[in-house]
């Protein structure tokens, strides 16, 4: 009876080790996944609210920034922003007394909410006249981006410099303003 009663545990423990690997397999294994899933989810979720959270404490400081950059953007007519911004170069030149050698400027319609009027100024001067040419376009309230920056000595002695500006000023479409 030994054998028999042998064949029955060892029938029993096979069925039972079956049943608990197809138990985690249909069972534990997809609960498993889908507490971890769910925890990474709430996680996200959690660092979206503290996120917004965020971002409403800042709403009204955002909103004075956006507004004074749409204020301080071009206007849409092109004649008018391109007057503006020369006129904001020719104001610079005279405040520090270098010589504007050339201007090029380029309209770029990066996307129906703005466009970008790019500027290149080639201007010349000692070094003392260069520096407060430069401060005074960072210090001019048009809403511009400054891109690249060269100064270069047209002398051995380095007494005439040459600089060469590139920046872009934003022009607000109505519809974002």
């Amino acid at each position: 009876m030994q054998i028999k009663n042998r064949q029955q545990l060892l029938v029993i423990i096979t069925i039972s080790a079956a049943a608990l690997f197809l138990a985690d397999k249909v069972l534990f294994s997809p609960l498993l996944s889908a507490w971890d899933s769910r925890q990474t989810r709430i996680a996200q979720l959690r660092k979206q609210i503290t996120q917004g959270k965020a971002l409403r404490a800042r709403a009204q400081g955002i909103r004075n920034y956006w507004r004074e950059i749409s204020q301080r953007s071009l206007t849409n007519d092109t004649s008018a922003a391109e007057q503006q911004v020369f006129q904001a170069a020719t104001q610079w030149a005279q405040d520090s007394g270098v010589t504007i050698g050339a201007i090029n400027r380029q309209w770029k319609h990066d996307s129906d909410e703005y466009s970008t009027y790019e500027c290149h100024i080639d201007a010349s001067g000692d070094l003392g006249r260069l520096t407060r040419f430069l401060w005074a376009a960072e210090r001019e309230p048009l809403a511009l981006r400054f891109q690249s920056i060269e100064l270069g000595a047209r002398d051995k002695e380095g007494r005439q410099m040459s600089l060469s500006l590139q920046f872009s000023a934003l022009i607000l479409t109505p519809s974002t303003r």
